[in-house]
């Protein structure tokens, strides 16, 4: 081993023993002061500001006080502190600009939900949403008389006058939804669920104003459970600016410890450590030496797997970005669309001002050959019932995707009752059947239309984004297999895929081989979801309690349609209703050589339903479960 490896070795030890113990008395002192500001006193941590320094606090808790009112900023909106409460971790707040008119002069949206936020809404409040800069002339001549739309206002922002609504209600999918969406912006504020009613029937914008000065309640996580230990040892709560750990001081001048040892036994215990800690460095030091050879071949090998893939694409093949480009993009990951198994989506900005749509992958997700296989399936792709990839990142262990964005989401929010406070938005029968229709033109392209058949193996209504005019895209290719089109059964080593969505013969090869005709039964299952507004099975419940909705579908279907699935079914409608779920019930045969192609689906959404004939009940009564010999939940 080369000498200056020894040296640097004995000079990082000496560091170690000889550098001075820190001194923490300032920092106790300067964390036991409390805040005042009105009617409101004793403030400490996890708040900052006002005579309190930030390491002091957490990162987001910083209080000001303006005109005898305190106040604190969440993601660029201000709002005013009515009340603080420690034991339950609670903050009473209103938006400051919103309590003399609703015409601030710059307009921001309340948003809690990022995944770095310490602040979340509990139940107890609603987000109202109201629209500014839409055009009266365009109005529906009916728009008052709707239930959950205010009355129209008007104001001047920036000396410009401008004409608004605000709704507690989501309107997409009909004619006012069409016509809120043609204005020029839109804002959410909160307010509390008791004020609801009220701004149902005032429908003014007074009572909006009201509603908006009486405020809500968000929760805060802060290290609060670390911190009430530290307090309980008589100890003060901080922070470390640089590595953002909570520190608990004592007025001794050291950081308080659960229990204070005698100096000998602290000085064994430090004696040791540094024993341990400069063992573990000479072997991190070996190990960095020799393996440093092999990472630069690992990094070789995989460079070259990705210029292989952008050469056999040509100008098909998506950009490729670094991770460094990714964070621009999404300003930092400050807007987060969703969450799912693999990892999360945020929302970004090309630098052509393009919107789009970027899920970063988990690090443990997979492999990279198994990353650029899915970039693949992606890749060559081109249907506008597909989503498009616009790029990708492969930085060492960093995995991205760039997809034009949705701005509608996914199918799964406008289906399934989410109680109060996440009411779905159910759409048009209309709606629901080109949706339908689209999703299964574009499992025909996958299936039939690519020089290499695609299989998907996660249809559900998670991964079918909507565009601006409901035109539905499938997304989500992390668990698909690329087949010759000659092959008609594939091999698989695991079950892949959603409970609820996978066809039997994923999980019991007693039911037949694994083909295309597997993404047939998702399909089918997540129709039956479209048109019962439920999942067709509940997860969580009992398997004595639970009921099997395909099966209570099918008992019902000859009494007149009489189903009571989600309302009241207009006469005009049954046709659609009847065909989707004679369509839907086909595409869950056990056997999959009873289930209709993607072709034949489309043909039958197409046709007459007087011609289509009801199919044998499925022999499968309820989803065998399995979820520990499952791929992929989400």
């Amino acid at each position: 081993m080369p000498s200056k490896f020894w040296f640097i070795i004995i000079i990082i030890s000496l560091v170690l023993i000889l550098s001075p113990k820190p001194v923490f008395s300032n920092n106790y002192l300067s964390c036991s002061v409390r805040s005042s500001c009105g009617n409101i006193s004793d403030i400490g941590y996890p708040f900052w500001g006002l005579n309190r320094p930030e390491s002091c606090g957490y990162p987001g808790f910083k209080l000001s006080c303006s005109e005898s009112e305190l106040e604190i900023t969440i993601n660029s909106a201000t709002y005013r502190v009515l009340a603080i409460n420690k034991a339950s971790q609670t903050l009473h707040v209103s938006r400051t600009d919103y309590s003399e008119n609703l015409c601030p002069t710059h307009l921001i949206n309340s948003t809690f939900e990022s995944e770095t936020s310490p602040f979340r809404q509990n139940g107890d409040s609603q987000d109202i949403r109201l629209y500014y800069g839409c055009q009266p002339l365009t109005a529906p001549q009916n728009l008052t008389s709707i239930p959950g739309i205010s009355n129209r206002f008007e104001c001047t922002i920036n000396n410009t006058n401008i004409v608004g609504y605000y709704v507690t209600r989501e309107f997409a999918g009909t004619v006012t939804g069409n016509f809120l969406r043609s204005c020029s912006n839109s804002v959410i504020i909160p307010v509390p669920n008791s004020q609801v009613p009220s701004l149902e029937e005032g429908r003014d914008a007074d009572d909006l104003e009201e509603a908006a000065k009486i405020g809500f309640q968000l929760w805060w996580s802060a290290d609060d459970a670390l911190c009430n230990s530290c307090v309980n040892k008589g100890g003060q709560c901080g922070r470390n600016l640089v590595s953002g750990e909570l520190k608990c001081y004592c007025s001794d001048g050291e950081v308080c410890s659960p229990e204070k040892k005698k100096t000998m036994g602290k000085g064994l215990i430090l004696g040791l450590g540094l024993v341990v800690a400069i063992t573990i460095l000479i072997c991190f030091l070996v190990l960095w030496f020799k393996g440093k050879s092999l990472l630069n071949q690992g990094k070789k090998k995989e460079d070259a797997r990705i210029e292989a893939f952008i050469k056999k694409f040509g100008s098909l093949a998506p950009r490729r970005y670094s991770y460094a480009e990714i964070k621009k993009m999404t300003n930092k990951f400050n807007h987060k669309l969703g969450q799912g198994g693999f990892g999360s989506v945020y929302k970004g900005k090309l630098p052509d001002c393009r919107l789009v749509a970027v899920k970063v992958l988990s690090e443990s997700k997979e492999n990279g050959e198994d990353f650029m296989n899915e970039v693949a399936s992606i890749s060559r792709t081109s249907h506008v019932n597909i989503v498009s990839l616009l790029g990708f990142c492969f930085e060492k262990s960093k995995r991205a995707l760039i997809y034009e964005f949705m701005p509608h989401g996914s199918l799964d929010g406008f289906i399934y009752d989410r109680g109060l406070h996440h009411r779905s938005c159910r759409l048009e029968w209309r709606t629901l059947y080109d949706i339908a229709l689209g999703i299964a033109r574009g499992l025909e392209y996958l299936h039939q239309g690519c020089n290499t058949r695609i299989l998907h193996f996660d249809i559900k209504p998670h991964n079918i984004l909507l565009d601006e005019n409901f035109c539905p895209k499938i997304s989500d290719f992390g668990l698909s297999k690329l087949c010759e089109r000659k092959e008609s059964i594939i091999s698989m080593a695991c079950a892949r895929g959603t409970i609820g969505y996978i066809a039997p013969e994923v999980f019991c090869r007693n039911f037949g081989g694994v083909s295309y005709k597997s993404d047939v039964y998702s399909y089918g299952m997540m129709v039956l979801e479209m048109v019962g507004g439920r999942k067709n099975i509940d997860v969580g419940a009992s398997q004595t309690s639970e009921v099997y909705f395909p099966s209570w579908i099918y008992k019902h279907l000859d009494q007149s349609m009489n189903l009571n699935l989600t309302g009241v079914i207009a006469e005009e409608e049954e046709e659609i209703t009847r065909k989707l779920i004679i369509v839907s019930l086909w595409c869950i045969q056990s056997d999959p050589f009873d289930r209709p192609s993607m072709t034949k689906v489309i043909e039958m959404l197409q046709a007459n339903v007087q011609s289509l004939i009801i199919p044998p009940r499925p022999f499968v009564s309820s989803p065998v479960r399995s979820p520990k010999t499952l791929e992929h939940q989400k």
